[in-house]
């Protein structure tokens, strides 16, 4: 049990490491009231092949390491508790 414990732990914090990574080099998609008032339609080419872009790679990969990272903190929190 204690080298699970030990795989874990270092699992956690390099997933941890890398969602704050990817976290920070992300741009921020917020187009606020700004689009409200010039009325920009997200109905265009861009928007609909958004997932293949770098940064609807880098939003994906922000997402899976995150419940990567919520569920080995759970596993720890169970083993630890056992």
């Amino acid at each position: 049990m204690q080298i699970a414990k030990i795989i874990l732990t270092v699992l956690d914090i390099i997933i941890c490491i890398a969602v704050t990574i990817l976290a920070m080099i992300s741009s921020k998609e917020d187009a606020g009231l700004s689009s409200t008032i010039t009325g920009s339609s997200s109905n265009n080419f861009f928007e609909k092949n958004k997932g293949r872009t770098k940064e609807g790679k880098q939003k994906k990969w922000t997402i899976i390491l995150g419940i990567a990272f919520v569920i080995v903190t759970i596993a720890l929190s169970i083993i630890y508790i056992a």
